[in-house]
């Protein structure tokens, strides 16, 4: 297999390149290449000057503002995003509720919706997690209870990523209790503000507010909110499980890593000279490197295969990238913390006198070590790599 790219899509990367060194703001370039977290309004500038591109939703279909770019320019976007550096637009909106609605949402849902998760004027959180119910989602106990045109919503969910942000949030209910625990789901649109729903927020490990708990009490959805079918809802999940999935490798993000870690390496001393010099971080890069290779030529290859079959659906296969590309993540936020060294924590300045050197000479290091902590939940995403063994097991081996 030629995994060589043509002319054609070099002179693609080419635009793109040149595209985002014009276009991206440069305060939401340096924040993203100093790890910070940009805001809500940063991310909403941004996805709109992707909007006005025609760039914000690059796999959708065309007719709802797709870009019809194949998967190996939807791959090169991808990693051309992430080596800018730029926001990933809201996976939610863009790689989630957006293609489940195109495959699975009435006329009326699309027409409303659709247009509206492109441009980010909703913006969307995903309420699947529950207390018990995560790796193993089919265990969910939020129920659902049907009263004319209208479903009452009784429940908890947890770990929903971007609560405090969103206007609405695409969820999975109970609403038929008797059922096996993977049949008798629903998936449900809800609207942030509809009473009876209340945020708490997860302060998590790297000192962040990203994610929440999300507390339901006799809430009302209209039967209209519902996608496709009452019980069907764990056929849509997967299908939206399985595109989060494919573009979860994130190859690029760990490639920005390297290479950032390998610039700071080279201003950083280590027993007298550059780090970069040393020969056992050299071997650790260049370790990670080949991983990087070689997890980048198993996604090509997997696209290549799913260009072929062309049937839209997402291969199961996926899950050896979402398991590997986790892995190297967390390895590439542990090289930029052995770079940072002691540099990533945060010294009391009247306890450690000039510990950092002049001021601002290694503020860069101060999102390194919570960029690390934050890397730990990639493995547990999307589903847990535990269970990314399970289906590749039962889909792929067969056993």
């Amino acid at each position: 297999m030629d995994l060589r790219l043509t002319n054609d899509e070099i002179a693609f990367r080419d635009e793109v390149r040149a595209f985002f060194a014009q276009a991206l703001p440069p305060d939401i370039r340096r924040k993203c290449e100093l790890g910070q977290r940009i805001s809500k309004q940063e991310m909403l500038r941004w996805v709109r000057i992707l909007h006005d591109k025609g760039w914000a939703t690059p796999s959708w279909p065309i007719e709802w503002g797709g870009t019809g770019w194949n998967a190996v320019k939807q791959y090169i976007f991808k990693e051309e995003l992430a080596m800018a550096p730029a926001p990933e637009p809201i996976s939610f909106n863009m790689n989630m509720i957006g293609p489940t609605l195109i495959a699975f949402g009435s006329e009326a849902q699309k027409r409303h919706f659709l247009p509206r998760i492109a441009r980010m004027e909703h913006w969307f959180c995903q309420g699947f997690s529950e207390p018990g119910a995560g790796s193993d989602l089919a265990a969910l106990r939020t129920s659902a209870v049907r009263e004319g045109e209208h479903y009452v919503v009784n429940g908890q969910k947890l770990w929903t990523s971007t609560a405090h942000h969103a206007d609405w949030c695409f969820l999975l209910v109970r609403t038929d209790p008797a059922a096996k625990k993977q049949q008798g789901i629903t998936y449900l649109l809800m609207e942030m503000n509809t009473p009876g729903v209340t945020i708490r927020p997860i302060v998590t490990i790297d000192g962040h507010h990203e994610t929440n708990e999300l507390f339901l009490d006799n809430v009302r959805i209209p039967v209209a909110h519902r996608v496709g079918e009452e019980n069907r809802g764990w056929d849509y999940a997967k299908y939206l499980l399985g595109h989060e999935r494919s573009g979860i490798a994130r190859v690029g993000v760990s490639k920005f890593r390297v290479r950032r870690a390998k610039q700071l390496a080279a201003q950083v001393l280590s027993e007298g000279r550059p780090l970069i010099e040393d020969e056992r971080f050299r071997e650790r890069v260049a370790a990670i490197e080949v991983e990087l290779k070689a997890l980048e030529i198993t996604q090509m290859r997997l696209i290549a295969e799913i260009g072929r079959r062309d049937d839209g659906k997402p291969d199961p296969k996926s899950s050896i990238l979402k398991m590997k590309g986790s892995q190297l993540q967390q390895a590439t936020a542990e090289l930029l913390l052995e770079v940072a060294g002691s540099a990533a924590m945060e010294f009391d300045p009247e306890f450690v006198a000039g510990a950092r050197g002049e001021a601002g000479e290694t503020d860069w290091a101060l999102t390194i070590a919570p960029n690390h902590y934050w890397a730990r939940h990639v493995s547990i995403v999307g589903g847990s790599n535990e269970i990314q063994r399970n289906i590749l097991a039962k889909t792929v081996l067969g056993l």
